[in-house]
């Protein structure tokens, strides 16, 4: 038999997802992969009721259908401040994963360097390779994670042809300061660079920080794709909405790209979403004082228990140092920890592209009970100790 493709060799399945089937084995407190184990808002589960029976069970049109682009470029602009045209500069998408593979597609050719802030996650990576792109990674600095202006300079001295910016950062929960997205505009603009932007978390920020849309920054709209879904913001992770914002000549080739890729997404779950983009500023307001209460009950758990770790300014992750407890493999810590204490991590190793295996992540985007009861069975941690 012939080989297989040489472009999956080097990377593996995701630890992530891994880690939800390892949780899944010992029964352990999930909070490895980042989706709630509580309800999306009502009124969008009842619209989805309704629409079952009001014929909405054959494909959309390709590119999303017209009430969802219209609800989507109406909630965006209300919260960037930029007019965007529902009719030419929308991609609906399955998931912000289809957003960011079909960004991708559309801008890099084989052989072209890409930008990438480590730590990452990790589909941007893989993202890269499929794309038969080669990835350039610009370290960011625990514990602020911030990074060096001469680092990444160099990196764009390699003439990158994308960069990568999630922001709110998973993992780190990072969220760019204005005077670090400026910077990075810089550098886009002096070595003609595309900027391919994860804003998944944008409506989880924690004060005083404040999110800030790249594609809203100077001259940066004609060089941005804006990825995101309405995953996180609506808690449904599971209904797979994703969509690219960019400028029309971009979006012309991005929906060749996703035409081929997946044809269109789920026409009853945007139908029943378009009730939730047309919430309003109440529930975003809802929502971040929602993870502020999560991230302060399981940051004050951690910090009872004497676990040191980050602080997220953005996003619901927290990186745990595990470097006390003697372990040379951070996979094998979160295996153990799954087993033996009764909680999902992930390993931090998944995440960067330096040799780094003292870091784990654990997520809060759960119901109260839960986090407390992951917090109990932390409390064996001190058995993990070789």
């Amino acid at each position: 038999m012939q080989e297989l493709s040489n472009r999956t060799r080097s990377f593996t399945d995701s630890v992530i997802r891994r880690m939800t089937r390892i949780s899944n084995k010992y029964g352990a407190v999930n909070l490895s992969q980042g989706f709630p184990d509580f309800d999306p808002p009502k009124v969008i589960l009842d619209r989805l009721a309704e629409v079952a029976y009001e014929g909405y069970n054959q494909y959309s049109i390709t590119w999303g259908a017209q009430n969802f682009r219209e609800a989507l470029a109406a909630k965006q602009e209300h919260f960037s401040g930029r007019k965007i045209d529902p009719d030419s500069e929308i991609v609906v998408t399955c998931g912000s994963t289809e957003a960011m593979m079909c960004a991708m597609m559309t801008v890099v050719d084989p052989g072209d360097k890409v930008i990438i802030f480590s730590p990452f996650y990790e589909n941007y990576g893989a993202d890269t390779i499929l794309s038969g792109a080669v990835p350039v990674y610009v370290p960011l600095n625990p514990p602020d994670f911030s990074f060096d202006p001469e680092v990444l300079e160099d990196a764009f001295r390699k003439h990158p042809k994308a960069l990568i910016l999630c922001n709110p950062s998973n993992p780190s929960g990072k969220v760019f300061t204005r005077e670090e997205l400026t910077l990075i505009a810089g550098l886009a603009e002096k070595y003609d660079t595309y900027v391919i932007t994860d804003e998944v978390y944008e409506h989880i920020v924690y004060a005083p920080n404040a999110h800030i849309s790249f594609n809203t920054l100077p001259d940066m709209w004609e060089r941005t794709l804006t990825c995101s879904s309405l995953s996180k913001t609506y808690s449904f992770t599971g209904w797979r909405l994703g969509y690219i914002i960019a400028p029309a000549r971009i979006t012309e080739t991005a929906r060749k790209v996703h035409d081929f890729l997946t044809v269109g997404a789920a026409a009853p779950l945007q139908e029943a979403a378009v009730t939730g983009l047309r919430l309003g500023d109440d529930y975003y307001r809802d929502l971040q004082d929602l993870y502020t209460h999560k991230r302060d009950l399981f940051l004050g758990g951690l910090d009872s228990l004497g676990i040191r770790h980050t602080t997220p300014q953005g996003a619901y992750y927290v990186m745990v140092d595990i470097s006390e407890f003697g372990y040379e493999s951070d996979l094998t810590f979160c295996e153990d920890l799954a087993r033996k204490v009764g909680v999902g991590a992930v390993p931090g190793s998944s995440f960067f592209r330096e040799e780094e295996h003292s870091l784990i992540r654990l997520h809060f985007a759960k119901k109260d009970e839960t986090l407390r009861e992951a917090l109990t069975r932390l409390a064996d941690l001190p058995k993990m100790k070789r």
